[in-house]
């Protein structure tokens, strides 16, 4: 389940690391405070598409979110193991 996401985990890092001109990537993690107004946002937007917007918006709208939390954890040098290790701490 988790291998779309550790992949593009991986492509978020390579960008961190080699960063490519007008990359809208690049331009998140230039600004952690744009990263963190952008989940925000997304968030918001899963909560409307769930309220009346059917399944496929609500679908988008989680991509997004998982999208921009992703950067968030690359920008902050947060490993995506340690949000699973979370998880699986959790789960106990």
């Amino acid at each position: 389940m988790s291998e779309q996401i550790e992949a593009l985990y991986e492509v978020l890092r390579d960008r961190k690391e080699n960063p490519k001109a007008g990359s809208y990537t690049n331009q998140l993690l230039a600004d952690k405070e744009e990263i963190a107004k952008k989940i925000g946002e997304e968030a918001i937007e899963v909560i409307l598409a769930a309220e009346s917007q059917g399944k496929q918006r609500i679908i988008e709208e989680t991509a997004d979110l998982i999208y921009h939390t992703l950067v968030l954890l690359v920008a902050n040098e947060i490993a995506w193991e340690d949000v699973l290790a979370e998880l699986e701490r959790r789960r106990r």
